[in-house]
């Protein structure tokens, strides 16, 4: 058995319990009283049936339960699989069946978008406090998958529709051992973290939550980044110095302050970028309000996530993402799965302690991406003679809106479902402040469906990120010899 998390996170407690640990609604938690909650949701899940190799689904914003429950669960064996509760309901219905979980966790007060699908589904639905209380309950002890893995993700990655990671206890701690070891600038001691990003996702759970949960740093936990006045107010009222986001949230944390109904905070020292390729013209926006240099970094949810980062602000390169944490080895190839000659430009394949072994019960997928212990990015990138990173493109069709992953085939999939859509290609566009938004082709078999209904149906079925944002009724695409549409030529119409 690996390091277990949760473990770690009671080290913590015994050696300083009354040291800051959560920020919560305007309040400081210390460790103990963390750990405390941590106990009480430990022993819910064991008079529940909770046993080694179990999952639970959470429908979660950020929270204290969250944090509580997921070390509740590392400590017992089990794996949590967080989830967006607003995918849409066929999105939460696959991810659900997949995941087999024990119960699925969702907040008081908050209904889920696919709430009518969680009543279909034969596993206890339970309603937490956000501050850490579960109700008794009784689960569904279902196939156990491995007691090492600690959580499972979803995401589109870079082929083919949502697929689960397996994320281990070995995985994440190696990975944050590894960040905390190459990014000079944070110092557990005197680190306040903000957690904001959606823990949904591995850049936020991972980096926001788990880093300083796992090092004994401070974190400010708010449910949402939205709006980003609030966010602006919490950093101000808790001391937050260390920043983590994506492009899109750092964009507009530097238009609220623009505003100036918030008074800026002048002891932010660190600020870093994620899931998507930051704007060097917002660089010097975000010096001009904030006195700091943005730190670009990369990482995929199948590496635990960080791959690489800018180490500090004397030694980042802007326009690249870093390099390469330790720990990690990285071969770049050719479409034809080749060494490039000179190892200067190719497809990334990445090797280590922090690349997951497999996906979650998805023997396909694991063999098109998995190969003796080597993942295929999916990423052509060029590295420098000082070993800076610089992402080229993305050999996928993937599409990243504000940090998220999109992929084509889930979005046309929802849209083919609509009553008078013949087919449909979805395509990335370029946004100022999104990075990407998604725009979708449409060949219509009945010519009198509207734009305005279109759009009504995919937010009623997908996550906002995920809905397109711009429709075109076309009556072909474009498409090679075998009939496959060339979604280079959309991007580029």
């Amino acid at each position: 058995m690996e390091k277990n998390l949760g473990d770690v996170v009671k080290d913590f407690s015994r050696e300083a319990p009354d040291r800051d640990y959560i920020w919560w609604n305007g309040e400081w938690w210390s460790r103990k009283r963390f750990q405390d909650t941590v106990e009480s949701i430990e022993k819910v899940l064991i008079e529940a049936g909770f046993k080694a190799g179990q999952r639970v689904v959470t429908l979660l914003p950020n929270c204290p339960l969250l944090l509580a429950l997921s070390a509740a669960c590392w400590r017992q064996q089990g794996a949590v699989v967080p989830l967006n509760m607003l995918a849409g309901p066929q999105s939460l219905a696959r991810s659900i069946a997949h995941a087999e979980p024990f119960v699925i966790v969702v907040s008081e007060g908050v209904t889920p978008l696919g709430m009518e699908t969680l009543k279909k589904v034969a596993v206890p639905v339970i309603a937490g406090n956000l501050l850490g209380t579960l109700p008794s309950f009784s689960g569904i002890c279902q196939t156990p998958c491995d007691e090492d893995v600690a959580v499972l993700f979803y995401t589109s990655g870079t082929t083919g529709l949502p697929k689960a990671v397996p994320l281990t206890h070995g995985n994440i701690y190696s990975n944050i051992e590894a960040a905390a070891q190459h990014f000079s600038a944070f110092k557990p001691e005197e680190c306040v973290m903000l957690n904001a990003l959606p823990n949904f996702h591995t850049l936020g759970y991972s980096t926001s939550g788990l880093l300083p949960l796992l090092k004994g740093a401070r974190q400010v936990v708010i449910p949402s980044f939205m709006p980003p006045e609030r966010a602006l107010q919490a950093i101000s009222a808790a001391g937050v110095n260390f920043i983590i986001g994506v492009p899109a949230m750092i964009a507009l944390l530097v238009a609220a302050a623009a505003k100036g109904r918030i008074e800026v905070p002048r002891h932010i020292s660190t600020i870093v970028s994620g899931g998507d390729r930051f704007p060097v013209s917002l660089d010097e926006r975000v010096r001009s309000t904030f006195g700091v240099n943005v730190m670009e970094g990369y990482g995929l949810t199948e590496c635990s996530p960080v791959v690489a980062v800018n180490p500090d602000s004397l030694r980042r390169k802007i326009g690249t993402v870093g390099t390469f944490l330790p720990g990690f080895e990285y071969e770049l190839r050719d479409e034809n799965n080749n060494p490039v000659p000179g190892k200067k430009e190719g497809i990334l394949w990445l090797k280590g302690p922090s690349v997951v072994r497999e996906y979650f019960r998805d023997p396909e997928n694991t063999a098109l991406k998995f190969q003796n212990g080597w993942f295929d990015t999916g990423d052509l990138v060029r590295i420098d003679d000082e070993g800076y990173v610089t992402i080229v493109d993305r050999v996928s069709d993937i599409i990243i809106v504000g940090g998220f992953n999109v992929y084509p085939q889930e979005v046309e999939e929802i849209l083919t479902n609509y009553p008078g859509v013949k087919e449909a290609a979805v395509v990335g566009v370029s946004h100022s402040v999104s990075g990407q938004i998604v725009k979708a082709y449409i060949i219509r078999s009945n010519p009198d469906i509207t734009i305005k209904e279109l759009m009504s149906y995919c937010k009623g079925q997908l996550a906002h990120y995920k809905v397109p944002r711009i429709y075109k009724f076309v009556d072909d695409f474009p498409r090679n010899s075998l009939g496959k549409v060339l979604r280079r030529q959309l991007r580029e119409g």
